[in-house]
């Protein structure tokens, strides 16, 4: 009777450049502990300098080559759940820091914040609103109402502190920022398409 094995593929990974990537490094395999001990160290993919930056993993791909292997002498029944591919990301080297390039990529942001908040006190006629609100509670005219300017100034920065939950790498709660939900959300629709048009490993084999 085939023993039941159960493969649930990790989302994505990252793995190093001239690696064999096995089977455990890119699912959770679960059923008989001998037959899974097997099933993990099965050789799926080197990874190579033609693989470039990413490589796709597909779940009938992975199948195949295990049935093709130990799992067809075994007699298992191999069930799927889970994702249905697998995305390994090679391992880039890293970039040297730069302490110039930082800086100039800081103040660039630095510079560009502001002028998008200055032009929008502008276009929102901010200063003149401060001064008529300065106006209607103390009866006084004043070019530049400090009292109000100052406090609103102060205000603005936390408020935006707040609103994107960081201060540095330092967090204030365990909700995620607005930053980082449309980042993952890129990140999601970046996998999507990469699964789709990036199947490398699929397209080699439907040309060999």
């Amino acid at each position: 009777m085939p023993q039941t094995v159960y493969i649930r593929l990790k989302q994505s990974v990252t793995l190093p450049r001239d690696y064999d990537v096995q089977l455990k490094d890119v699912a959770l395999v679960t059923g008989p502990n001998d037959t899974v001990r097997k099933l993990n160290e099965t050789g799926l993919h080197h990874i190579t300098a033609k693989d470039k930056s990413l490589v796709i993993l597909d779940g009938f791909f992975i199948i195949d080559h295990l049935l093709d292997g130990d799992a067809g002498a075994l007699e298992l029944d191999l069930q799927l759940i889970g994702p249905s591919q697998c995305i390994v990301r090679i391992q880039q080297p890293k970039m040297p820091v730069r302490p110039w390039l930082i800086s100039g990529i800081w103040i660039l942001l630095f510079v560009g914040a502001a002028m998008a908040i200055m032009n929008f006190h502008y276009d929102v006629s901010m200063e003149s609103v401060q001064q008529k609100l300065h106006f209607m509670l103390t009866g006084e005219e004043a070019e530049h109402p400090l009292w109000i300017q100052v406090p609103y100034s102060i205000g603005l920065g936390t408020g935006m502190i707040l609103f994107f939950n960081h201060i540095f790498k330092k967090k204030f709660n365990e909700e995620p920022s607005p930053m980082e939900i449309e980042v993952f959300n890129y990140q999601q629709d970046l996998n999507r398409y990469v699964s789709l048009h990036e199947n490398k490993v699929e397209k080699h084999d439907d040309s060999s």
